[in-house]
């Protein structure tokens, strides 16, 4: 049975079994999935239900109706897509459909450790903890991605004030970064994020980022690692078939350094595009 999950600002709101043929969605009280929202229209969309498949429609909306960041007018729904309605977010849930796309899709742009250049890797890893490490400096400089220069850093260093001795853990090793992360484990501060498909065949699948390292794109086309630090996620550019071919972020190429990612940041990667959420 498909489900439309309703959610504001990644909070759930409510759940509807999709079990008629019509769904109205809008600001009034006679619909059927009521947003009462001043962005959103009296009747601002409507869904059809035919047999297995579900249809979604604008009607003639103020602000229009947006499925996976693009307005349409019309669309044929698929599982796992997100239905933007003023500031509200419906997914919908199509339990029919199976694992398999989502495993295809990780299989298409996930890559495995072993598939990939340690030593870039390694390089990659570097550059998310320098840039971690200048969130303590200089976070603005550090959001945009600018490295400091050790002479800059080191002035800000001197003199620091005293702290309690605190036993730092080891070092992870590379071959560790692949392994799952126990969300229980993660620093309380940083809640786990995830990445959603905006584009192309795969549009609405999500990739949760539970691992220090996740590498994402196409070998020998772009590839590009996000690193989970206690800071935040970091994504840093990896290896591309052309020279200074870089990973975008919200249409800005990341260059050669780690830029930090913030909610609702857009990636583009290998032509694909990607919306970063933290949870």
């Amino acid at each position: 049975m498909a489900r439309l999950i309703l959610s504001l600002d990644n909070q759930v709101l409510a759940e509807y079994n999709m079990t008629k043929e019509r769904y109205t969605i809008g600001r009034l009280p006679d619909n059927d999935v009521r947003i009462d929202n001043p962005a959103v229209s009296g009747h601002h969309s409507l869904i059809i239900n035919i047999l297995n498949d579900s249809f979604l429609e604008d009607l003639n909306s103020t602000n229009g109706t947006y499925v996976n960041g693009k307005l349409i007018k019309k669309h044929a729904l698929q599982h796992g897509d997100v239905i933007t309605i003023g500031h509200h977010q419906l997914r919908f849930s199509d339990q029919q459909t199976t694992e398999t796309e989502q495993d295809e899709f990780e299989k298409t742009m996930v890559i495995p450790a072993g598939q990939q250049n340690a030593e870039q890797l390694a390089k990659a890893e570097q550059a998310a903890d320098e840039a971690a490490a200048a969130v303590k400096l200089d976070p603005e400089e550090a959001a945009a991605g600018v490295k400091l220069d050790p002479e800059e850093a080191g002035p800000l260093m001197d003199e620091p004030k005293a702290e309690p001795v605190v036993q730092k853990p080891e070092p992870m090793r590379h071959s560790e970064t692949h392994a799952g992360i126990d969300p229980s484990s993660a620093p309380n501060a940083l809640p786990l994020a995830k990445l959603q498909v905006l584009s192309g065949a795969f549009a609405g699948r999500e990739l949760e980022l539970t691992k220090a390292l996740t590498t994402l794109g196409r070998p020998g086309v772009q590839v590009a690692a996000i690193t989970r630090r206690a800071e935040g996620y970091y994504i840093v550019h990896v290896e591309s078939g052309k020279e200074d071919d870089f990973p975008l972020v919200n249409g800005q190429p990341i260059g050669a350094q780690a830029r930090k990612l913030t909610d609702n940041d857009v990636v583009q990667l290998a032509g694909v595009k990607m919306g970063f959420f933290a949870s």
